[in-house]
């Protein structure tokens, strides 16, 4: 908790970086000081998180004589395969550290994911599970398995530390959001673990779970219309911006904060549920079927 900030300079690789929360994790890293590898399926998206990077630190530059220096990278990379996060982080060592490329790395930000709705367990296409899966599970357990032990490796003296991006849904049971709540409950419990086998290490370990954060999300998702309308309303209507989702996020991390839940609703579901689990079960069935009703 004290010392030298985990965020401040940090040279970070964050997955998911080509658009909403993965991109304002890169913007704020470089905000403050550090460098990212901007990582994403679509190379496109990725570079335009660079650009804005590049534009932002261009215009910080008073001196035209000085000399412009790269703060972000994009590559391409689908975390749902084990072999791409791997070649991921052999070029992010690269990017970041060159002749000290096995120490590079400070921060990974495991952010990539996919929206998954819409229909009842049994409904839910089997194609549909092992896509969400592969991305909302799988690419945290790469992104995990493959850079975690690049950070232990540091030494305790070395503060280093892994984000993964959760959801209120790892906990809320929301019907109709099986393969998303299933994935997200994944990435929760493996970020609790990891917390405890990284204890005593340097590397903090932070789960990010908000509710409703305005992204494009359901655009990309696999979600069906009634769902998409409802989930689209909502994030209208209660969704924050995820640059201070970000900024709250990296500063728990600075402090050894295992959870990060930024919003009241996703604290209230967080005791609900825990207190009352019972109660809380059935009233999320009869509020589902009340808002089917009205969409």
């Amino acid at each position: 908790m004290f010392g030298k900030k985990i965020t401040k300079g940090a040279n970070a690789v964050v997955t998911g970086a080509g658009s909403g929360i993965g991109r304002a994790f890169a913007l704020e890293i470089v905000r403050r000081g550090g460098r990212v590898v901007c990582a994403d399926i679509s190379l496109e998206r990725a570079q335009e998180t660079v650009d804005l990077i590049m534009d932002m630190v261009a215009g910080k530059l008073k001196n035209p004589d000085l000399v412009f220096v790269p703060q972000a990278w994009a590559v391409k990379c689908d975390v749902s395969k084990l072999k791409d996060v791997e070649a991921l982080a052999l070029q992010a060592e690269e990017l970041l550290g060159g002749s000290e490329a096995n120490t590079a790395i400070d921060l990974v930000v495991n952010n990539a994911g996919v929206g998954a709705g819409g229909k009842p367990i049994g409904e839910t296409t089997i194609d549909d599970w092992k896509w969400t899966i592969g991305v909302n599970l799988w690419g945290v357990i790469h992104g995990c398995h493959v850079f975690a032990p690049r950070l232990r490796q540091k030494g305790a003296a070395a503060k280093c530390g892994i984000i993964n991006v959760a959801s209120t849904a790892s906990f809320a049971a929301a019907p109709l959001m099986s393969a998303y709540n299933v994935t997200k409950a994944g990435a929760l419990a493996l970020s609790e673990t990891l917390a405890a086998e990284m204890a005593g290490t340097g590397v903090n370990v932070t789960a990010l779970c908000p509710t409703f954060v305005k992204t494009n999300i359901t655009k990309d998702g696999r979600i069906d219309a009634a769902s998409n309308q409802f989930a689209n309303k909502l994030m209208e209507w209660t969704g924050v911006s995820a640059d201070g989702v970000v900024k709250e996020t990296l500063n728990a991390l600075d402090k050894g904060q295992l959870y990060v839940l930024p919003q009241l609703d996703a604290r209230m579901i967080w005791r609900m549920k825990r207190l009352m689990p019972r109660s809380y079960t059935r009233g999320a069935g009869l509020l589902a079927r009340v808002a089917a009703k009205a969409f």
